[in-house]
């Protein structure tokens, strides 16, 4: 029979195993430790099947006692670095020294003597030092050398040749040193300074040459390009990563210099033949750049095909952009970067056609941000109107926007819109073709299992040459091939129908865009404006309800389509504004298109957006009704309650429907803008807090909205008293609220003796309140002693009650009331204390209270949780 130990003797080996294995891992960790500190100074790289945390120590190594690591000898490399910079340093510093200020005082026998002696030593020193091992030593003289090959020709031109052109001698001596120093970097190929020196000396000779001669810009544009170029033939095929990467940034500089100067002659040329030259430029560096791409890594490829795609569209699109209207120009720009997209069927390396794909989406996004000011012009000109409400029916569309922008250099704006939406909408519509076409540039999903065996040559992710077209060989592609159940891409990749969604998302906004914008070019009849802007949102009210139902990831169209149809609806109601007929007709469509949508619509979000919006119309239109019929503000308030009293109405007959919660919430903000229109006037503000109660006593009546709704309705109710009371200018509130307050507490005592656990809030909170508020309001505005003495005397009975009860409700009411009306009667005595005291006092009294409480911050926090918990327990 086996033995089953009791708990407690079974939790005590548990813990002593446990605790063992502690011990023993410990054990082994420091071992490993040991381990791997003896093996870095020796073994750089463990042995294949080598296992650092292994028991035996590598062979040659002293034995050391477990749990001591011994230190790892200090090198010496970061010191000596330090002394032979600053060796370095020094020695230039004198040599420069030597050459500014000593020079003169020498014949020019010496001074030639004396730094070809120099130099010469301090060329030569660097190959002995590389014999010897020396090798950070023999970079520091390497580096002053630098300097003296500097200043060797600084002196020359000073001495020797002062009269010629400093730019011309600049150009010339930086060649021959560029070549000087190329030839000394390879013959002593252990420096690593040389050749990246030489590299930089020859970004000058040819920029230098074109400032001498006094070369017109294309000719430095042209200078700039060609140090470009030979600065990316040395970062493909130079040696050493110093310099490809200093011919990398050098070749970057003047490239981005070279394609400035063709783009700023283009963009000022006189006319098309004035073009031609530049536009050869920037063809030559497109040229460049593809060539460059050809052959270089992933990310230089995709940012090489980017600038030869941007320099191509400057080039091409200039010359016929120097012949059209200043607000045609962006159109020719804009067809020439969508020509890029041809890249998909050519021979170029996969990611080198991303990057002109990508120059490509610049150019459109660049065209799309052109025509975004006029845009946002028409849709946010309307609330000019709201200043002039009904003023009269303006001349035109663009009268009614106020907008003072160049609507004639602006004709292209919609054309830009138009050609754009229609290329995704044609994508949209012929979406698989569009994938067939995009295949070959398309790489790996992530999601598969495994990487695919041996891709062909122009395959998907390679930068072979050669991807022509046709089906993608990666087991993934399903998920890009657009058909119905195909999955998505690999992780972080959109799916097919996310990405065909966005292109339809697209398309519907820059062709509403487009509509809206013609129609403010045309200048067409204000009420033409106002029927199309309507007509657009019913469109998109209809594609957004069409797809509702659209399958997961294929959303973004749908929601495009209800953000402009909104957008477009709050546009066309301002614009409406300016006519009180055309404020009826538009609201009175909005709210009708709005509530079908609402009703055509599946359930969710989009349904909830639709039916909130039909009410915010409707209320708008309650509020112009009170304009027609001259009402002041105030007296237009109840006229506002409508609506409200309708969505009441609304929620009560869809109950538990998730559009119930929305549409009544934003009754009860139209509720809130009636009040907020009625507080000019006392006696309509107690009316419509009257009626907003019984709109909130309403909704009471639904058992899941009474818990809010019934403390709503009677928070209502006692406001609308206290303001009645307070408009009719009654002096003894009490005489009213006392009535009120007698039977509310005979209730709450018997409600408490029925269920002793009923709240004390809810047996003696609102008659409590119905008295000692008004009157604490009375009280802070009565000059006279009695009513102050009688409501302190009151609240210090109820608060004594409430301690000796443990009732929460009176303990916090009486005892704020008590504090309130104490504070109102020191009021006058604290003034003019404050006066009489001297003005440094307060600060420091201050100071010290903070300085006390900050030193028994945790005793005070501790009182304050011992009070929560005590108040807490209270009924």
């Amino acid at each position: 029979m086996e033995h089953v130990p009791p708990p407690a003797e079974e939790l005590a080996r548990l813990d002593r195993e446990l605790a063992e294995l502690d011990a023993r891992r410990a054990q082994l960790l420091t071992r490993r430790a040991w381990l791997l500190a003896a093996l870095r100074p020796t073994v750089p790289t463990a042995a294949p099947g080598w296992n650092p945390s292994g028991w035996g120590a590598p062979p040659g190594t002293p034995a050391q006692p477990w749990g001591q690591v011994p230190k790892r000898p200090s090198a010496p490399r970061g010191a000596q670095n330090v002394l032979l910079t600053l060796g370095g340093l020094l020695l230039t510093v004198a040599a420069i020294a030597f050459t500014l200020v000593s020079w003169g005082s020498m014949g020019i026998g010496g001074r030639s003597a004396v730094l070809a002696a120099v130099t010469l030593g301090a060329l030569a020193a660097p190959a002995v030092l590389l014999r010897r091992g020396l090798a950070a030593t023999a970079e520091a003289l390497a580096a002053l050398a630098l300097v003296l090959t500097l200043l060797d020709v600084y002196a020359v031109h000073a001495v020797a040749a002062p009269d010629t052109d400093g730019l011309g001698f600049t150009a010339l001596a930086s060649a021959v040193l560029a070549a000087l120093w190329t030839a000394y970097g390879l013959a002593l190929g252990k420096l690593r300074l040389p050749v990246p020196a030489a590299v930089v000396l020859a970004q000058w000779p040819l920029l230098f040459w074109a400032w001498a001669v006094g070369a017109p810009a294309p000719v430095v544009g042209w200078a700039l390009l060609a140090t470009a170029v030979l600065d990316g033939a040395i970062a493909l095929w130079g040696k050493g990563a110093g310099v490809r990467v200093t011919a990398c940034v050098g070749g970057a500089v003047m490239g981005f210099s070279a394609l400035m100067v063709g783009l700023a002659l283009s963009l000022t040329a006189p006319g098309p033949l004035g073009a031609v030259a530049p536009g050869v430029l920037l063809l030559t560096a497109s040229a460049a750049a593809v060539a460059g791409a050809w052959r270089a890594p992933k990310g230089f490829a995709r940012t090489g095909g980017a600038v030869a795609g941007l320099a191509a569209v400057a080039a091409v699109g200039g010359v016929p952009a120097a012949e059209l209207p200043a607000g045609w120009r962006v159109l020719a720009y804009l067809l020439c970067g969508l020509a890029l997209t041809a890249v998909v069927r050519s021979r170029l390396p996969g990611h080198a056609a991303r990057g002109v794909l990508a120059a490509s989406g610049a150019v459109v996004a660049g065209a799309l941000v052109w025509a975004l000011p006029p845009l946002a012009a028409v849709l946010l000109g309307p609330v000019t109107v709201l200043s002039d409400v009904w003023a009269g029916t303006p001349d035109g569309f663009r009268s009614a926007l106020g907008s003072t922008l160049p609507w004639s250099e602006l004709a292209a704006a919609p054309v830009v819109l138009a050609l754009v939406a229609g290329l995704l909408g044609a994508a949209y519509r012929w979406w698989p073709s569009v994938v067939r076409l995009a295949a070959p540039l398309a790489g790996p999903t992530t999601a598969d299992a495994g990487p695919p065996a041996a891709p062909a040559a122009g395959a998907p992710g390679t930068d072979a040459p050669g991807a022509a077209g046709g089906a993608a060989p990666w087991p993934g592609w399903s998920g890009w091939t657009g058909r119905p159940g195909a999955g998505a891409g690999g992780r972080g990749r959109p799916s097919a129908a996310t990405l065909r969604g966005v292109v339809g998302a697209g398309a519907v906004a820059l062709g509403w865009g487009a509509l809206l914008l013609a129609g403010a070019l045309l200048d067409v009849p204000h009420a033409l404006a106002l029927a199309g802007e309507t007509a657009l949102v019913g469109v998109l009210l209809a594609l957004a309800v069409r797809g509702g139902g659209a399958e997961r990831g294929a959303t973004a169209m749908p929601v495009t389509a209800l953000v402009a149809s909104v957008a477009g609806a709050v546009s066309a109601g301002l614009l409406s504004l300016a006519s009180e007929g055309a404020s009826y007709a538009v609201f009175g469509a909005l709210a009708a298109l709005f509530a079908g949508a609402a009703l055509r619509a599946g359930a969710g979000v989009p349904r909830a957006v639709f039916a909130v919006a039909a009410v915010v119309w409707g209320t708008v239109i309650t509020g112009l009704a009170g304009r027609s019929l001259g009402l002041a503000p105030h007296e237009a308030a109840p006229l506002m309650l409508l609506v409200p009293a309708l969505t009441v109405l609304l929620g009560a007959r869809l109950r538990r429907n998730p559009v119930a919660l929305p549409v009544e919430l934003t009754g009860a903000l139209g509720a809130l803008v009636a009040v907020g229109l009625a507080v000019s006037d006392a006696p309509f503000l107690a009316l419509v807090l009257a009626l907003c109660g019984v709109l909130a006593a309403g909704t009471a009546v639904r058992p899941e909205r009474r818990p809010v709704a019934g403390y709503l309705a009677a928070t209502l109710f006692v406001l609308a008293t206290w303001v009645r009371l307070a408009a009719s200018e009654v002096s003894f509130p009490e005489a009213y609220t006392l009535p009120v307050t007698v039977p509310a507490l005979l209730v709450g005592a018997a409600r408490r003796r029925r269920d002793p656990e009923a709240s004390s809030w809810t047996a003696y909170g609102p008659g409590l309140a119905a008295t000692l508020l008004p009157s604490l309001a009375v009280a802070w505005t009565d000059p006279d002693w009695l009513r102050p003495l009688l409501l302190g005397t009151a609240a210090l009975v109820i608060t004594l009650l409430g301690a000796r009860h443990r009732l929460q409700a009176l303990l916090l009411l009486g005892g704020t009331v008590l504090a309130l009306v104490g504070l109102h009667e020191l009021a006058p005595y604290v003034v003019q204390v404050a006066g009489a005291l001297p003005r440094w006092l307060p600060p420091a009294l201050a100071g010290l209270l903070l300085l006390v409480v900050g030193a028994t911050y945790e005793q005070r926090l501790r009182d304050a949780r011992r009070l929560k918990d005590a108040l807490g327990r209270m009924r």
